[in-house]
Parts: structure tokens; C-alpha cells; sequence
């Protein structure tokens, strides 16, 4: 069984930065995307950004130019840096593994993201 450990959530004021991390709990062999998700209260949860194993990425058009994502395969982390945080950037940030080896389709636990003054 694949856990997947987020950190680096928190409150950050406008304009300001937060980096999201997300860290398999033992080793993924095989992966075919790891990507970034939220869900804001009320709103349906949706797709920030996604990279895939050919190091491929895909960002929603609202994070383009602010948000990254990127990936350390020797220790099955990916990470989110976000810059220029908005208000609307407020959610429960989700981490997921599209893993082929072991099979599986895993999430984290969530981590809370607030914007505000």
C-alpha cells in the first residue's frame, strides 16, 4: 500500500508564495503522472498541474505563469511552487500518483491553502 504525505500548506497573504510538497511512503517503481489537485469549498475538485513520466507538464490556464510543478523520482516526491497567490487559490490542495508499478491510483490526504489579508 502507497501513501502519499503532503506538507507545505498553510495561510499566505496575496501576491505571496507557498511550496507544496508530496512524498510517496515507500518506493514507486513505475510512474505515469503526478499531479496537483484542489478543491475549493462548495466547487468541484480540479486539476492544477500534472506531470507526466516523460517529464511532460500541464497546467490549469488560471495558475499558468505562477504555479510549477516538479518531481524528484529518487525519492518519489513532486512538489508545487506557487508565486503570486490569488484569493480564488483557497482550497485543499491533493497530491496524486497514476503508478504503474505498483498498480494504482493514489492520493494524499490534503492540504489546506488559504489566501488571505
Amino acid at each position: 500500500q502507497v501513501q502519499l504525505v503532503e506538507s507545505g500548506g498553510g495561510l499566505v497573504q496575496p501576491g505571496g508564495s507557498l511550496r507544496l510538497s508530496c512524498a510517496a511512503s515507500r518506493s514507486i517503481f513505475s510512474i505515469y503522472a503526478m499531479g496537483w489537485y484542489r478543491q475549493a469549498p462548495g466547487k468541484q475538485r480540479e486539476s492544477v498541474a500534472i506531470i507526466t513520466h516523460s517529464g511532460g507538464t500541464n497546467y490549469a490556464d488560471s495558475v499558468k505563469g505562477r504555479f510549477t510543478i516538479s518531481r524528484d523520482n529518487a525519492k518519489n516526491t513532486v512538489y508545487l511552487q506557487m508565486n503570486s497567490l490569488e484569493p480564488e487559490g483557497t482550497a485543499v490542495y491533493y497530491c496524486n500518483i497514476q503508478a504503474i508499478l505498483p498498480a494504482g491510483d493514489y492520493w494524499g490526504q490534503g492540504t489546506q491553502v488559504t489566501v488571505s489579508a
